[in-house]
């Protein structure tokens, strides 16, 4: 029964990470959603500034705090460890929804690209961004990613099995292609009002200081096979900054990034 419930559990928590991530797109393109990033009654600046980057904060503190391994050794302390992963997504999940109910709109246009050409550009490049995520969900194991197979697998009373070391797909052209999506979702936009400026950069700033908290334990966890990654492959840029020929794993365990990936993105499960 114990595990029966572990299951069901799981998958609860990925059913509330699919609204969630949906809903985001609608969120940050003012698409379809009853509350976006510039819908609302705008408010007095300052308060407005200070909602959502109080938000925000919340939110990059629960994102990479609860991902540390350290953070993860007590927890499981607490949370029985096949389902600590799914009790993660649903509180990052939680603290997303709690974002776009409380935002407040900051409505001052910063720019507004009113040709058609640039219109469809910018869309054709939010809908890529939004793509590159959810494809790159997979490629790293999207059922681990957000809690199903290890709830699956206990089920079964089955191990997940050690950690190893692979580059699939577009983890060889960057090392963090979700990162990547979500930067040219939250960029591509034809109208960037100051609200969606403050998400845009703030988030920014937070992926740019989460990778390297991740990467850094990254480099504990695999040791030099990704130093070796880190020092070839670009992380966000394809073809800049790695020195991409010749690359060999040679004396790596060969297995999956999803502690390369995963454990980057698993600190954002949308």
């Amino acid at each position: 029964m114990r595990k029966t419930l572990f299951f069901f559990y799981g998958v609860v928590a990925y059913a509330f990470f699919l609204v969630v991530f949906l809903y985001a797109i609608g969120f940050v393109g003012n698409l379809v959603v009853p509350k976006s990033i510039d819908s609302g009654v705008a408010g007095p600046l300052g308060l407005s500034l200070a909602i959502d980057a109080a938000l925000l904060t919340l939110f990059a503190l629960q994102h990479s705090g609860m991902a540390r391994p350290g953070f993860k050794r007590w927890w499981t302390k607490v949370i029985p460890e096949p389902i600590e992963r799914s009790t993660y997504v649903i509180l990052a999940s939680a603290a997303l929804a709690l974002l776009y109910a409380l935002w407040r709109p900051i409505p001052r246009v910063v720019w507004h690209v009113d040709n058609g050409v640039g219109i469809g550009v910018l869309w054709a490049l939010f809908g890529l961004g939004w793509t590159i995520v959810l494809l790159s969900t997979f490629m790293i194991g999207h059922a681990d990613l957000f809690g199903v197979r290890q709830v699956w697998l206990n089920l079964r009373e089955r191990g997940r099995g050690p950690d190893q070391f692979r580059m699939p797909a577009l983890y060889r052209i960057v090392r963090h292609p979700i990162m990547v999506g979500f930067l040219i979702a939250f960029w591509a936009t034809p109208l960037m009002t100051a609200g969606h400026l403050l998400f845009a950069v703030a988030t920014t700033g937070y992926i740019l200081i989460a990778v390297q908290l991740e990467e850094r334990d990254l480099i504990t966890h695999f040791g030099n096979a990704y130093r070796e990654y880190r020092a070839r492959v670009p992380a966000f840029i394809p073809f800049v900054g790695g020195r991409r020929s010749g690359y060999s794993t040679s004396g790596v365990s060969k297995g999956k990034p999803e502690r390369v990936g995963a454990s980057v993105e698993e600190k954002r499960p949308v």
